[in-house]
């Protein structure tokens, strides 16, 4: 199933990304540093969703209380109410 999420607090302002069988596949990072937001992309594709939260979610961008990785945590725990 693919997702939608409107970033808050950093660059980038859009991720998307599918989850199939518990596992992240095709994140797309929209604004932002593009060549690190794709190294992203491509360093969790395949992962289990819970494996790619625990290892993004606490990452802080300089001064900024969150960052483009923390953001597609925050995104994967979204898909979890939804």
């Amino acid at each position: 199933m693919q997702y939608t999420y409107k970033t808050k607090g950093v660059c980038s302002q859009v991720i998307t990304f599918d989850i199939e069988d518990g596992k992240v596949h095709n994140v797309q990072y929209f604004g932002g540093c593009n060549g690190n937001l794709k190294g992203i992309g491509a360093l969790v594709e395949g992962m289990e969703v819970d494996t790619v939260i625990s290892r993004l979610e606490d990452i802080k961008c300089g001064m900024k209380s969150t960052s483009c990785p923390a953001q597609l945590a925050q995104a994967l725990k979204e898909t979890r109410n939804s």
